[in-house]
């Protein structure tokens, strides 16, 4: 489940666990007649002592350089008892790019660089999504483009027990999409049958989709689009 953290937008988002609410779920579940649907669900996180656990933040817009001036401060006190030259040329570049008022985000890491950091507790190192307040009028509009903003995609899994969205970071390959649902699913992963949302849907069902060539069989090496509908095959 992505965790997505808020600054200085408390008053708009609630807290705990929130459905991005996506109509294409509602779409499949008519389609197949499904008897329940579920939505994506992500973890909203408002403390400031946890934020840093958050796959992203979205901000408020004028907060930009609060968190910039958050992470600047943080540098600086870190440069002050840097042990080694790795990580004090680390924290110039990182106190060069805030100074300029831009996020740590844009600073390529090299693995070594990665492990310096993970303890760092940086907020700008993580996507940001800055909105207005005027902009979250429609809150589900917000949290759906900021999941994409974060390096999440959706895929689907419809059928008569339920319609339902699954929640992968982009790029993944079919049998890490599959355990999403089960690791069983992965472990023993064959193929899985794939159709594009918007080919299923523009086919009217399932069966037509099927025989117009658009449901694809793919193998361990396919990577996952947002927006498909899939079905995996797997040894029990």
């Amino acid at each position: 489940m992505a965790k997505i953290g808020i600054f200085g937008l408390d008053d708009v988002f609630s807290g705990g666990k929130v459905n991005i609410i996506d109509e294409r779920v509602d779409k499949l579940k008519e389609m197949f007649k499904s008897k329940k649907k579920v939505y994506m669900q992500v973890e909203m996180i408002y403390d400031r002592n946890k934020i840093f656990e958050a796959d992203g933040i979205i901000a408020d817009k004028n907060l930009k350089l609060d968190l910039i001036l958050s992470d600047l401060e943080f540098v600086e006190t870190r440069l002050s008892r840097v042990e080694t030259d790795e990580e004090k040329n680390l924290l110039n570049r990182f106190k060069t790019v805030l100074e300029n008022e831009k996020f740590i985000s844009e600073v390529e890491l090299t693995d070594s660089e990665q492990k310096i950091v993970a303890g760092f507790g940086l907020l700008t190192i993580l996507p940001i999504y800055l909105v207005s307040v005027e902009d979250t009028d429609d809150k589900d509009v917000v949290l759906f483009k900021a999941y994409y903003h974060f390096g999440y995609i959706s895929f689907f899994t419809a059928a008569e027990k339920e319609s339902r969205a699954w929640s992968i970071k982009k790029d993944m390959k079919a049998p890490e999409a599959a355990g999403a649902i089960h690791t069983d699913l992965q472990r023993g992963f064959i193929r899985a049958e794939v159709v594009h949302y918007e080919d299923l849907i523009n086919s009217g069902q399932l069966n037509a989709a099927r025989a117009a060539g658009l449901l694809k069989v793919e193998s361990k090496e396919y990577i996952v689009q947002d927006g498909d509908w899939m079905l995996f095959r797997f040894n029990k």
